[in-house]
């Protein structure tokens, strides 16, 4: 069916205007009237070929939230009229042992993420920078009704990223924790780290920011652009969630952790710019992880877990003919905090 969208069509070419089209709705399809759609930095990582394997054209957009307007004959879960979600994944094999125990992200046979080169699929999929997306029922999130559906948009990825890990490794009450930037994966990891108890400290390099941390319920902001500025703050923490989507040096983290600490990053793809320091593992038996967003089923998790707690990403809302411009401010760190285009002005 007839699509309209904006996606970039060659390397170093702005995003424009693009018609396309979806697949038919199948009997198992939900198709969706986008409304928002957040802007992850990983969106302007593929959009720019930052990773080097871009292909063209890309239509970015995974932080996706609109209204059923079309549902196969097999869909049970929705029925027009509903708002909902899609994250980070469309598809996955379905059948093997991470599919089965809800952990599409692992799935052997490579999950089908929103937008890009699907190689399990050999299609490139195009995302939610649009009007309209088909996607299959089972990988549909349900919005609740007390969510602000333009808030909402950024917890289908920056809060699934951030959630899945404080789940895994049991960040909770009485936990000490420092998140390491204070952007669109931190300003949320602040407020889900903060509703499950722990005593959070942010890490930022922005000064500006001290006064909004402390507003979501840090208990603490240390400015590190200064690594002096982080001499007090050995071995304070259980866990360090670093939410930076660029190259960093994890070696300046890692002796701020107890025994036992675990850094846990979430936000860059990539390589550090210094190889890791074994005797600061070694020294407090410490442990570097990363996690990457989580399952369909967790992912809901997350959506129902903020509408109880009334959390909702902070945003500024802009048309999408702002979308390259919106980009360059991303990457200059001029947004507070997550950008969501509203897809009605794509007219």
């Amino acid at each position: 069916m007839p699509a309209l969208g904006y996606a970039v069509t060659a390397s170093e070419q702005p995003l424009e205007r693009y018609s396309f089209s979806r697949r038919a709705v199948g009997r198992d399809d939900v198709l969706i009237d986008i409304l928002y759609c957040g802007i992850c930095h990983t969106d302007v990582h593929a959009a720019r070929n930052d990773f080097g394997n871009t292909v063209f054209p890309l239509m970015p957009g995974h932080e996706i939230v609109g209204r059923v307007s079309a549902i196969g004959s097999a869909v049970t879960r929705f029925k027009v009229g509903d708002a909902v979600g899609v994250g980070c994944m469309v598809d996955s094999c379905g059948t093997c042992e991470f599919c089965m125990s809800g952990l599409e992200q692992f799935c052997t046979a490579g999950n089908v993420q929103t937008y890009g080169f699907s190689r399990a699929r050999g299609t490139n999929f195009l995302g939610g920078y649009a009007n309209k997306i088909v996607v299959k029922e089972n990988f549909v999130i349900s919005i609740p009704t007390s969510l602000d559906l333009a808030r909402a948009a950024p917890l289908l990825c920056a809060g699934i990223t951030t959630f899945s890990p404080m789940q895994h490794w049991s960040i909770g009450e009485g936990s000490k924790v420092a998140i390491v930037g204070l952007g669109g994966l931190g300003h949320i990891a602040l407020k889900l780290a903060v509703s499950r108890g722990a005593d959070v400290t942010v890490l930022t390099t922005t000064p500006a920011k001290r006064d909004d941390a402390m507003a979501m319920g840090a208990t603490d902001v240390v400015v590190w652009s200064d690594a002096d500025a982080l001499k007090p703050l050995a071995t304070r923490f259980d866990s360090i969630l670093t939410t930076l989507p660029y190259p960093f040096d994890p070696n300046l983290f890692l002796g701020l952790l107890k025994v036992d600490g675990t850094m846990i990053n979430v936000g860059l793809i990539g390589s550090f710019t210094q190889p890791v320091n074994n005797v600061l593992l070694m020294l407090g038996r410490r442990s570097i992880n990363s996690s990457m967003i989580g399952g369909i089923a967790e992912t809901q998790q997350v959506i129902n877990y903020c509408a109880e707690r009334t959390i909702q990403a902070d945003i500024e809302m802009i048309p999408i003919s702002q979308v390259n411009e919106a980009m360059n401010r991303v990457v200059n760190k001029e947004v507070r905090y997550r950008f969501v285009i509203d897809m009605r002005t794509l007219v």
